[in-house]
């Protein structure tokens, strides 16, 4: 063998040849960020798959192949992080994203809205999804395309993670809370020895199945009055539920009103209804007339009185119940309304940006269709005896109420005066 200079007659590698592979890369701010929004972005969807299961199999196992597919991506870019694996985060990414836009913006799954069971608590759940995803997409190519700094100096790498920290925690919140929202299986129907209850599906729109829960009195030989109560939450979060993340969110009143009413002798029915923006005006009033319409139709197999029926409602939920009073389909069987904190309407005027910026998400911008949201603006003849406790002109309202004639009760929104005045309207027993 050939020593030359000490060497054997093996060539050492040169630079060149050793970097021919590049480096693998940091696992810095940008690349963790991008992970894990991809991570959140599909455990959203992953979260709804046992309430897409029940609607239609196909979509499920759709939405779970993807989810499955990003969690193996992340897990490869944080194992191994090079720019291979940074490029098949992207795609994968943008898979989920692609999937997304074709489902709801371009609306090409055309047997009904895959995303809906995920925006059963807040009805922009999956937005938040394809943003993180548009975050994940992103942020890989970044990283994917950048030169590789095996060593970059401390000072480099302190400063990058307190640039992009901030941006981190919002993923992670972000994806938590989606994940929660689109799950809400933490809690169900709150218990109790005294009611018998009941979850029914009461209507299905666009193939999306809309559940009630229904809380009875004991079994009576008598058909019992009852509340059709509809959840706050400006038409964007909250559900029917008496705890979890969705009542939290439309600050629920309903386990007070719920035990005066049966305490009555009353029936109450909690009511999901479509979000918005998932769910554009007037889904959730249609939702809500599908919901009286059912108890209706139900009546004798549900031991309710169809002649009894009334509408009970909180914040944005009084505003549905009190646009069952006026603004009444033909025949309408509802007898009483109780809007508590309810606006009466949804001008801009005088609005802060905040509640603006919630009305055009709930409502959008076109005038016609805050006319339309709004009680005021409908002829008031006619309508049932009303409870109004609070709410934007909701003064104005009991006005325009008695000036055609309606019995109207104001400032009176306790639990137990609800109750009363709804067992007074309807002749039940004190």
């Amino acid at each position: 063998m050939k020593v030359v200079d000490g060497y054997s007659g093996t060539r050492r590698p040169s630079t060149t040849a050793r970097y021919a592979t590049p480096p693998p890369l940091r696992r810095g701010p940008v690349l963790v960020t991008a992970a894990f929004a991809a991570l959140g972005g599909a455990l959203i969807p992953a979260a709804s798959l046992a309430a897409l299961w029940r609607v239609w199999q196909f979509y499920a196992m759709l939405f779970g192949l993807f989810a499955a597919v990003e969690f193996v991506a992340f897990v490869a870019v944080l194992g191994w992080p090079t720019r291979k694996t940074a490029r098949a985060g992207a795609l994968v990414a943008a898979a989920g994203l692609a999937l997304w836009v074709a489902s709801r913006p371009l609306g090409l799954l055309t047997r009904f809205d895959p995303w809906q069971p995920a925006d059963t608590v807040v009805g922009f759940t999956d937005y938040a999804a394809a943003a993180l995803q548009v975050v994940a997409v992103f942020g890989f190519l970044v990283v994917a395309r950048r030169r590789a700094h095996p060593r970059p100096s401390a000072p480099r790498r302190v400063s990058a993670w307190i640039v992009l920290f901030p941006v981190l925690l919002l993923v992670l919140a972000t994806g938590t809370a989606g994940t929660v929202a689109a799950g809400d299986n933490i809690t169900g129907s709150t218990a109790t020895a005294l009611l018998d209850g009941s979850t029914v599906e009461y209507c299905r729109p666009d193939g999306i199945p809309l559940v009630m829960d229904l809380a009875r009195p004991r079994p009576d030989a008598r058909a019992a009055p009852v509340a059709l109560f509809l959840h706050g939450g400006g038409l964007v979060v909250g559900n029917r539920k008496p705890a979890g993340p969705g009542a939290l969110l439309a600050g629920s009143r309903l386990v007070p009103l719920r035990d005066a009413l049966t305490a009555r002798g009353f029936a109450v029915a909690a009511i999901d209804y479509r979000l918005a923006p998932a769910a554009r005006w007037p889904a959730p009033l249609t939702d809500a007339r599908c919901a009286v319409r059912f108890l209706e139709a139900n009546a004798a197999a549900l031991n309710l009185d169809p002649a009894r029926i009334t509408a009970v409602g909180t914040g944005t939920g009084g505003t549905l119940a009190s646009l069952l009073g006026v603004a009444r389909e033909p025949e309408s069987p509802v007898r009483a309304v109780a809007a508590l904190d309810a606006p009466a309407d949804f001008d801009f005027a005088g609005q802060d940006p905040l509640t603006r910026a919630a009305i055009l998400l709930a409502l959008g911008r076109s005038p016609a269709t805050l006319r339309e949201a709004s009680p005021l603006t409908y002829p008031a003849a006619g309508a049932p005896p009303f409870l109004i406790e609070g709410g934007r002109k909701s003064a104005e309202f009991a006005v325009h109420l008695r000036e055609a004639g309606v019995p109207v009760t104001t400032g009176a929104g306790d639990p137990a005066a609800v109750a009363g005045f709804l067992a007074a309207a309807t002749g039940a027993p004190g």
